[in-house]
């Protein structure tokens, strides 16, 4: 059925209340080359959107905490693998391989967690942002300084 014939400029369709919010909001910068720019900075989510020179300030500290943060997490996980390798030690021969399935599942969520993890501080680098490129390798710094005593210093794996 065609309706192109009837007059709809009565209907209200013309003003949705789009129009005047006040001014333009701030856009997220999606930046592909190497900035040192702050202005509406956004931080993997588009919730995370920089405004202030605080709150660049409060980022960059969340950053840090962050990427050290990690580096607990792989220390924990280090911790987990020798306390299941004691307690392999103690248990009977036909009880073992029940153990050892459990602290095998066990070590794939703290893999896939890592994973995800060492994934999203890649995200935070590829802001491209100086700034917060000097703030992973701060809070990577911080965190093997506090939780990688007994780790080499080489890396397993790039992804941060």
């Amino acid at each position: 059925m065609d309706h192109s014939h009837m007059d709809h400029s009565g209907m209200g369709h013309g003003d949705m209340g789009h129009g005047d919010m006040g001014g333009e909001m701030p856009m997220c910068n999606m930046n592909m080359l190497f900035t040192w720019d702050t202005t509406n900075l956004c931080i993997v989510f588009k919730w995370w959107h920089i405004r202030t020179t605080g709150g660049l300030l409060f980022s960059l500290l969340a950053v840090v905490a962050l990427t050290a943060a990690y580096e607990a997490i792989r220390s924990a996980s280090r911790r987990y693998e020798h306390y299941v390798t004691k307690k392999a030690e103690g248990v009977p021969r036909r009880n073992q391989v029940e153990v050892s399935q459990k602290a095998h599942v066990i070590k794939a969520v703290i893999y896939a967690v890592q994973t995800f993890y060492a994934f999203m501080l890649m995200l935070l680098f590829m802001t491209y942002n100086g700034w917060v490129m000097l703030a992973v390798g701060v809070g990577s710094f911080v965190g093997y300084l506090v939780f990688g005593n007994n780790t080499s210093a080489t890396k397993d794996s790039a992804c941060h």
